[in-house]
């Protein structure tokens, strides 16, 4: 849905944040030493791109906070929801991402931000064993106490909006089936049969936040807000969706350095892309169930940038793969690995397979030595802002213009619309929208 000039906010912003792990601690640690001017948010757009506004004579160069009114990061009051019981300081603590100078001085800010029950199926995520866990009688249930917790939070702390955050872990990879998850109407009676095979917790959450105004946005692969009911849902409503999976670290360098390989004209044989990780995301993803969900969000970034219909020369051939007479196209797997000593510094290799000229071989290695949550941080604050500027601007449904942050990009796979992954077409994207919401002419083209 498109917008108009975005309305200036008004009073202090909730962000109601699913999982209070690794990501979710670094990104309320860095918000919180922030604003207090002991750190900087390094990696956020919005606090520190520009983008050009106007032509000619009139051309500047403005930070976002120029165009748009966003909230500042003095008016976020945190909240959350975790399996443990553990407050922010102690998680941010646990989790060993930062180190305890940069945690000390938001400590009693941290402290009180204490989790309430989760909403959370054993049968989802497997790895995990908590008890700060809700009793629910099915999953209709599920979503009416999570919407009392949403309710009850603005009430508390006086918040005039919020929006809520899934930075959980991944979750069992679950089909999409259209006779419940087509229209709004199947899935409310599937919630209230407790269909526990096609509605996961996270659908309850984003059928909770959705029907109490708040834009939801999904930060893991799950199968949730990207189905036809929850966007009926939040037309509804009129609210906000994003989706879905943080685009941290190695699908960012595949969706940059791809645009390298189409632009400059050259052959792909393969992409071969592993990683490892050790953090609790790490665990639950050595779950082969749970894997799957991420398997098909990492894989979908590639196919839609180097299309081999569109050049079959150079993306169509025979790259010798296993099955009889050869894999027609490029090959492309991707893998990932726990491996507890790395914990939350995840390390991605990839090696591709390209060739040149008269069809001679190359290869290019890359090794990106990342750090998970310190990559997601940004993201979060990002999608979270943005999410809460669009509702203002009257925007409602899926949110195309924040694929720019998300691994696998929403989009209408029942009109066949083909998302776009391309991380300089998904910036063009973004720049209109500021521009738009900012009161100025959406004035690049997405070739």
């Amino acid at each position: 849905m498109s917008a108009n000039i975005a309305a200036a906010p008004n009073g202090k912003l909730g962000v109601m944040v699913v999982g209070l792990g690794a990501v979710s601690t670094t990104f309320m640690t860095g918000v919180l030493m922030a604003r207090k001017r002991l750190a900087k948010p390094v990696g956020s757009m919005t606090q520190y791109d520009r983008i050009r506004v106007g032509k000619g004579a009139d051309k500047k160069y403005l930070h976002y906070k120029d165009i748009v009114p966003l909230a500042k990061l003095d008016d976020i009051v945190f909240g959350a929801w975790d399996l443990y019981p553990a407050n922010a300081y102690e998680s941010a603590m646990n989790a060993q991402v930062l180190q305890e100078k940069d945690i000390e001085p938001v400590r009693d800010e941290l402290e009180a931000i204490k989790p309430m029950k989760a909403a959370f199926d054993h049968n989802y995520a497997r790895r995990l064993e908590g008890d700060n866990v809700k009793e629910v009688k099915d999953r209709w249930d599920m979503a009416c106490q999570i919407r009392e917790d949403i309710r009850r939070f603005k009430e508390e702390t006086g918040v005039e909006r919020v929006v809520v955050l899934w930075a959980a872990s991944t979750e069992i990879y679950v089909p999409v089936e259209e006779k419940v998850h087509y229209r709004l109407e199947d899935l409310e009676k599937a919630m209230k049969a407790d269909d526990r095979e096609h509605v996961s917790p996270s659908m309850c959450y984003a059928y909770a936040a959705l029907s109490e105004g708040a834009p939801f946005i999904m930060g893991a692969p799950n199968t949730t807000v990207d189905i036809p009911a929850m966007w009926e849902l939040a037309e509804k409503m009129r609210v906000p969706i994003a989706g879905k999976d943080f685009k941290t670290g190695q699908t960012l360098v595949k969706s940059g350095f791809a645009p390298i390989i189409g632009t400059r004209c050259l052959g792909l044989n393969g992409w071969f892309s592993t990683n490892i990780l050790g953090n609790r995301d790490g665990l639950v993803l050595d779950e082969p169930a749970n894997f799957r969900t991420k398997e098909v969000s990492k894989l979908s970034t590639l196919e839609s940038i180097l299309v081999p219909e569109d050049q079959p020369d150079l993306y169509g051939a025979n790259c010798g793969g296993a099955e009889p007479g050869g894999h027609q196209g490029y090959y492309h797997k991707v893998r990932i690995n726990y491996y507890p000593p790395r914990n939350d510094n995840k390390e991605g290799w990839d090696n591709i397979d390209i060739f040149g000229w008269m069809g001679y071989p190359m290869q290019i290695k890359i090794n990106f030595l990342c750090r998970d949550s310190i990559l997601a941080a940004p993201l979060c604050l990002d999608l979270v802002l943005l999410s809460d500027l669009a509702k203002r601007a009257g925007r409602y449904g899926t949110q195309r213009f924040l694929s720019f942050f998300l691994k696998s990009p929403m989009h209408d796979y029942t009109r066949d619309e083909v998302p776009v992954n391309h991380l300089f077409q998904q910036y063009t994207m973004l720049k209109n929208a500021i521009r738009e919401m900012g009161g100025f002419e959406a004035d690049e083209e997405i070739d």
